[in-house]
């Protein structure tokens, strides 16, 4: 076989004269007709040109030559000369070709149900490419894809070294726990009747890890959540998770702040300077989200008092419920852009939200026009001067419990900045969100529910809250967000027994449920744990967003499809029932529909 020397993204002019062989696939084959045949190789680190003349190989290299087709891998050996012509702008090789001299077909191939052309790429069904994988990611920009992942792991393995951290495998075959998703299990055979889990992050591991002394633990980590795959989600997905000790949150802050000031400028080039940090209580105020995009405006305005002077009865009545609010967004230059059927459909997406639709109002040189104009009247200068308002703007109202109606103006406001194309796409906008709440109360369980996971510890001097005010106390989790996407999580732990159990209590987990499920977690805290903290990046949306893609299917080598499908491999598929038999599993035949 003909050895490789060059990749086809590498030879540039001055290499001009010197013999090389490149391997890779045939991406396009031109015969001129002249006694010349030209193919583009391609392989992951590029393309480059090759010429055969005719009359200057031998028989064998012209009847392969003639033969080949798109796909073909193939080896080719020649000489390499500055192009004849115009050079090709678009190759990093552009300026050079070579003159094939020796070929070798290595592989012939079948007529390809897909080609690996950019082009072509969202004219072909996903499903398609996702069944003939291996052909999509031939793509460039696949490839390239790949490669920044890989990039990011490689940045962070390093940065993480330097600050002291050690990569600590946990185990993948794990006791079951409850952490708001379902697990994913697996049968044992050597126990009949027991299962194991596959774990939804290292949580408790992690925290094991640091009360066995290992200070500082980093892990790329898969974690599975047996819950509906969505464009921005997988049931099985990679963290970078992160532990240390002895740490307050500001300290595990600067840590990870430092990480994603190195991520990106290396990867992107980007100097992303200090990142601000903000209460989530500022963050539902102002945006609606506590995950808020900050690269553009349409900041939610409280109006309950002014509303409460309006004779508006869907205000009234708001106002009227334990923690109902008006709340308002102004969108400059909406009264022109924005025509009734518009703003009837956005009243329909927020009912999606719990709103029962977004009154509008528009501010016109004649003063109040369409939507509630008419109930305005009372606080007409009040609305003017708490929105802003200037000639031309429009303005949405949301109506209801705070909780309902922030959410609700908090996903229009995005939808509108979307629709109205006011993002910079080039900006990069960090923040950090702190403060949440500890628990929030689930009314179809009447009980408390932990807002991150059950092992966040409380911010210091809340925790006599625990007993006393449960909805009132501050966490000591901390969120990453980058242009409205949350890209890291994690919190300051509880690290002493008698607060675990307090708190597991208080989520409805009493002190059997505990020792059940959690024993040995509680046994490691009782055993001398230091308080520690820690966060998991999510390598996905990590990757996502520096490729700026919105799908992470383009981020995965092998993704599942919305279905949880893996249609390259088939599966999920049937076993052999001799396989359940060893497992002692049964399985019902699915019920014939009536």
């Amino acid at each position: 076989m003909l050895k490789r020397t060059h990749m086809c993204g590498e030879l540039r002019s001055d290499q001009s004269g010197q013999t090389a062989t490149l391997a890779g696939w045939v991406n396009t084959y031109r015969d001129q007709g002249k006694g010349l045949i030209f193919i583009d190789l391609r392989d992951r680190d590029g393309m480059t040109q090759i010429v055969f003349d005719l009359e200057d190989v031998d028989e064998q290299v012209v009847t392969q030559a003639r033969a080949l087709r798109r796909e073909d891998v193939i080896a080719v050996k020649g000489l390499v000369r500055k192009r004849e012509g115009k050079a090709n702008q678009r190759l990093a090789t552009g300026e050079i070709e070579i003159m094939g001299t020796a070929l070798e077909v290595l592989n012939k191939t079948e007529t390809p149900p897909i080609l690996p052309d950019e082009h072509d790429a969202e004219k072909i069904a996903e499903e398609k490419r996702l069944q003939y994988r291996y052909i999509d990611l031939r793509r460039p920009r696949m490839q390239g894809i790949l490669r920044t992942r890989y990039n990011v792991t490689r940045i962070a393995r390093d940065y993480f070294d330097d600050n002291g951290f050690l990569e600590i495998e946990t185990p993948c075959l794990i006791k079951t726990t409850p952490e708001g998703a379902r697990d994913f299990i697996v049968p044992s055979r050597s126990y009949p009747g027991q299962w194991y889990a596959l774990p939804q992050s290292p949580q408790i591991f992690k925290q094991i890890l640091m009360a066995a002394g290992c200070d500082r633990y980093l892990q790329i980590v898969r974690c599975f959540r047996d819950e509906d795959p969505r464009a921005d989600r997988q049931a099985e997905f990679t963290q970078i998770d992160l532990e240390m000790s002895f740490v307050e949150r500001d300290d595990v802050i600067s840590v990870m702040a430092g990480f994603a000031q190195t991520l990106f400028k290396q990867v992107l080039n980007i100097e992303i300077g200090d990142i601000p940090i903000m209460p989530y209580k500022e963050a539902m105020d102002r945006f609606g989200i506590d995950r808020p995009d900050t690269r553009f405006g349409l900041e939610l305005q409280d109006i309950s008092d002014l509303a409460a002077k309006t004779d508006f009865r869907v205000f009234s009545d708001a106002l009227a419920k334990e923690n109902g609010v008006v709340k308002a967004i102004r969108v400059p230059g909406g009264a022109e852009k924005m025509s009734r059927k518009v703003t009837d459909g956005y009243s329909e997406f927020v009912k999606t939200f719990g709103a029962g639709g977004v009154p509008t109002v528009k501010y016109t040189e004649n003063g109040y026009e369409t939507g509630i104009a008419k109930f305005v009247g009372p606080i007409a200068d009040k609305l003017k001067e708490r929105l802003a308002l200037e000639v031309g703007d429009l303005v949405f109202f949301s109506a209801d419990t705070n909780v309902v109606a922030t959410r609700a103006l908090g996903e229009l406001r995005n939808k509108l900045a979307r629709d109205l194309e006011l993002i910079d796409k080039d900006a990069w906008n960090f923040l950090w969100v702190v403060d949440f709440p500890m628990f929030e109360f689930d009314p179809a369980r009447d009980r408390w529910i932990a807002l991150h996971h059950p092992f966040t510890g409380p911010m210091p001097g809340e925790e006599d809250k625990l007993e006393s005010d449960p909805g009132s106390c501050i966490s000591a989790a901390y969120d990453l967000v980058c242009n409205g996407s949350e890209i890291a999580g994690g919190s300051i732990r509880i690290h002493q027994p008698q607060m675990q159990q307090k708190v597991f209590n208080l989520l409805g987990i009493d002190d059997e449920e505990a020792e059940q499920k959690f024993g040995f977690l509680l046994r490691a805290l009782r055993y001398g744990a230091p308080p520690m903290g820690g966060i998991a990046f999510g390598l996905d949306r990590l990757v996502m967003l520096l490729v700026g893609t919105n799908n992470i299917r383009d981020v995965i080598a092998f993704p599942k499809t919305q279905t949880g499908q893996d249609l390259m491999s088939e599966a999920p598929g049937p076993v052999d029932p001799q396989q359940l038999e060893e497992l002692n599993i049964s399985v019902n035949p699915p019920e014939e529909p009536v």
